[in-house]
């Protein structure tokens, strides 16, 4: 009788050991209630709380946790009706204030993200709804991470996943960009018959200023060669009328036969002049050319040598004496 006693006993003691002993797993703490009343957290481990006088309250998860947020429409500044949906990230810090200080946490925190999307979507655009989600997310982060310092949670991030507006905004959006595409092109076209007509009238100019200063070298030089011309011409006036003044009659002799010469040339290379008519005075060219003749002995220096009697006498033909 006494052993079976005893072995009830130890069987109590060990019965008492075992539910006095509390294992918290990594990731996780427990708050510890002594009849009740929070009294302690108990750390990821071994730990020993008397049973029947201490007892687990709450097993609060630690690691980073997420929860989603099911899709739903906002109404946003502009009137237009939204459907959006989106993640909050969060982890709790303190588990006695997790535990004791909201009654379901998850609950509160759905509940509290929701609203001030509402809140935060609502008082922007759709414009700014659909272009702004980092402005979004962090005002969303700001607020909701501010709420929860009460409860031990740290917010990490808020961030929206996903906005549908309407199908005939989505169609008008689609209109509008089309439209605004179209402007770019048609600016960007203008612009560039714009530029095309600015180098075309540039090419025009400096092809004129080239075209005018090519005129002025081709005047510069037409004067250049008038000017030589002139000179040379003043120049063998002046040899002949040395010449004259000197006795040599040869030299004006020269001169007559020579532009006589080019005016008969003129006649002949003319295209309507089938037949050609030489006055009676034509025949003293003979004379002009042996005065020519005449003029050649006298440059080579043999003009020294004295006259024959024949040639003093006059020619009234201008023909050669043989």
């Amino acid at each position: 009788m006494a052993v079976t006693i005893a072995g009830l006993l130890l069987a109590l003691v060990l019965f008492y050991l075992a539910t006095s002993i509390k294992i918290v797993r990594q990731g996780y703490q427990y708050t510890i209630e002594h009849f009740g009343r929070y009294t302690t957290t108990a750390s990821p481990g071994f730990n020993f709380y008397p049973a029947f006088f201490y007892r687990v309250g709450r097993k609060v998860n630690m690691m980073e946790q997420v929860i989603d947020i099911p899709g739903q429409e906002i109404i946003t500044k502009d009137n237009a009706i939204v459907s959006t949906d989106g993640v909050v990230f969060f982890q709790v810090l303190d588990a006695a204030k997790a535990a004791y200080e909201v009654s379901d946490l998850y609950v509160a925190l759905l509940q509290l993200t929701t609203t001030n999307l509402r809140t935060v979507m609502g008082s922007m655009d759709l414009d700014e709804t659909l272009s702004k989600r980092d402005e979004i997310n962090a005002r969303l982060l700001s607020v909701v991470d501010h709420a929860t310092v009460p409860w031990g949670v740290k917010i990490t991030r808020v961030e929206i996943k996903d906005i549908r507006p309407p199908t005939d905004i989505v169609a008008a959006m689609g209109r509008q960009m089309k439209a605004e595409r179209e402007k770019r092109a048609n600016i960007l076209e203008a612009e560039g018959s714009r530029a095309s007509e600015i180098l075309r009238a540039e090419g025009q100019k400096q092809a004129r200023i080239l075209e005018a200063e090519g005129r002025r070298e081709s005047a510069y030089r037409d004067s250049e060669a008038r000017e030589r011309a002139a000179e040379a011409e003043a120049k063998a006036t002046r040899v002949v009328s040395e010449a004259i003044e000197s006795g040599g009659t040869q030299a004006i002799n020269y001169f007559i036969a020579q532009k006589y010469v080019e005016a008969i040339g003129k006649f002949a290379t003319s295209p309507n002049a089938k037949t050609i008519l030489f006055p009676v005075e034509a025949t003293q060219l003979i004379g002009t050319l042996g005065g020519i003749g005449e003029l050649a002995k006298e440059a080579l220096g043999k003009s020294d040598a004295p006259a024959p009697a024949s040639a003093a006498k006059p020619n009234p033909t201008g023909l050669p004496r043989p």
